[in-house]
């Protein structure tokens, strides 16, 4: 055993997380920690990491265990150099590299120190720091980075370049327990089949803050956080939905059980209640209170419970009995609500227009690209990170709102018909909304789309996409979650009804409920569909026609 985690309770911002949360890490075994957002997966991590220390319980790792990070910001970063910023997080690097720059011109005949350098200078070569660049060379080399970036600045890397980059100095590290916060968002399929074959060859132990269906496929098991406590599910993905659909349909049993225990208390309490009152005899009287408080106080207890969170992935859903199939429609957890019209015969007429396009900057990122799109139609753009994927849908929404487009046409064109109204997913927020409050972000949606907009639409919105009205609205957009940011892009992607979305990664950040009501969503949607994405999962959901991109 690497670690043992004994969390008795752990509350944020008044909200109870955690609740007799207990786990184990093993050697060896790759686990991916699952859960919906908001139910405390990446403050886990940071209880690992031990960043925090405010919770009821301890975590205890075994002696000499080497444990290593991957983080989500880089604050304060710009001017570092990335092989330093790498190799400063590497276990006894910056100690060992000191003692070996440092002692030569100061330990002169100083037998502990000539000893501790001795012993640096063996520990430096068993950990393979003297060929520490060839190695994050060949790394770089495997997430397709250039290796010269080791040698600049943070500030040179992009988002999703320093995402590679914490994964190149975990998988460096060769530690114990590898924790990593949401790997693959933003990843090419390149880079996902680099980190999914480490996951598979590595010896260390990794607990993995993921919703990717594809790297949860090579999983040893799955720890799902739901109500405040962790349940483990033995095997991969697909074993989690087989044994997750046997657990929820038990509990289904069991709840409704308890709800009809609890209709048959209040209707005892009742009749206890108006036998005593009908009663003369002082011992009658005395029993039947006494049956009544029994029933009220049985009672008492049993509505104390929380309802617990239910999900049945849908193509599981489909093999469930009348029976479970009912309490589950009753009973399952609030999802995201996402409305869109529904049209029984679509138009043929051409709304994008593609033509033998050559599109760049400097120089042509890709050519020859053709397509068409109707109503109904849907287009699966492949292709690796770099490839121009994002700049070509960039310039179909820049065609759409008839302005300039970001890259420069070498040949070809874009074709936008007047009446076409487009619906976007970017990968990220614009940073002008990120200081707005979540009501005011809503408005502003719907206000630069000339839309209607009243205080009561806001709060059906934030009802649909799982936001509380009281406690939600005010917050700065900038302090939601990476999921709740990305319900915010469902909502400014689908207001007005457009008759094109183009989604760039849309599965990033969604939990898997919230993953699969897009999907469902999207199979009935209406109008034409242009996406990106490299999960398999989603694309296979979507279909479509395929192009691929490539530099």
């Amino acid at each position: 055993m690497i670690a043992s985690v004994n969390i008795n309770s752990k509350s944020f911002g008044g909200k109870e997380l955690y609740n007799d949360l207990q786990l184990t890490f093993m050697a060896d075994k790759k686990v991916g920690l699952i859960g919906r957002n908001g139910t405390g997966k990446t403050t886990l991590l940071n209880i690992l990491t031990g960043t925090d220390t405010d919770y009821d319980g301890e975590v205890v790792f075994s002696s000499g265990a080497i444990v290593i990070a991957s983080k989500q910001e880089h604050h304060g970063l710009d001017d570092t150099k990335v092989l330093d910023y790498i190799t400063r997080d590497l276990p006894e690097y910056s100690r060992l590299k000191h003692i070996l720059d440092t002692y030569p011109e100061t330990m002169g005949s100083d037998h502990t120190m000539i000893q501790r350098y001795s012993d640096a200078l063996e520990r430096f070569s068993q950990l393979g720091y003297y060929s520490i660049e060839d190695d994050l060379s060949q790394l770089f080399e495997a997430y397709q980075l250039e290796p010269i970036l080791m040698h600049g600045p943070m500030k040179q890397l992009s988002g999703g370049q320093k995402r590679m980059v914490e994964l190149i100095k975990v998988q460096r590290a060769n530690a114990d327990l590898a924790l990593i916060d949401e790997p693959t968002n933003h990843m090419d399929y390149v880079a996902k089949e680099a980190f999914t074959s480490w996951m598979q060859s590595t010896n260390e132990a990794a607990l993995i803050i993921t919703h990717d269906r594809d790297v949860l496929r090579y999983v040893d098991r799955i720890i799902e956080i739901r109500d405040g406590k962790a349940d483990i599910f033995r095997g991969n993905y697909d074993a989690y939905l087989k044994t997750n659909t046997q657990n929820i349909s038990s509990e289904l049993n069991e709840y409704g059980n308890v709800q009809r225990r609890i209709g048959n208390l209040k209707a005892s309490a009742i009749r206890f209640r108006r036998l005593k009152e009908r009663a003369r005899d002082p011992g009658t009287i005395s029993q039947f209170k006494m049956r009544e408080q029994k029933a009220l106080k049985e009672l008492e207890s049993l509505q104390e419970k929380d309802r617990p969170s239910f999900w049945i992935d849908q193509e599981s859903t489909a093999n469930l009995s009348t029976k479970i199939t009912d309490a589950y429609e009753q009973h399952k957890a609030r999802n995201i609500r996402i409305r869109t019209k529904q049209k029984t015969v679509q138009s043929s007429v051409t709304l994008v227009a593609v033509d033998g396009l050559s599109l760049g900057y400097d120089s042509p990122l890709f050519s020859d690209i053709s397509f068409d799109m109707s109503e109904g139609d849907r287009l699966h753009v492949h292709g690796r990170n770099g490839a121009g994927k994002t700049t070509l849908v960039k310039s179909i929404i820049a065609t759409g709102e008839s302005k300039q487009m970001p890259a420069k046409a070498y040949k070809g064109t874009i074709e936008v018909e007047d009446f076409t109204s487009i619906g976007v997913y970017e990968q990220e927020l614009s940073g002008e909304r990120l200081d707005k409050t979540l009501e005011d972000a809503i408005r502003d949606i719907y206000y630069n789309k000339d839309l209607p907009h009243t205080e009561q639409l806001t709060r059906q919105i934030m009802n649909d996409y799982l936001f509380t009205y009281e406690t939600d609205a005010r917050l700065p957009v900038s302090q939601l979650s990476g999921g709740q940011k990305a319900r915010l892009q469902l909502i400014d992607m689908l207001a007005g009804d457009p008759n094109i979305l183009i989604l760039d990664e849309p599965t990033n950040h969604l939990d898997l409920p919230s993953i699969e009501e897009l999907e469902f969503a999207l199979a009935s949607y209406h109008g034409a569909i242009i996406y990106i994405s490299h999960d398999s999962y989603f694309c296979d959901k979507i279909g479509g026609t395929k192009i691929f991109i490539d530099k």
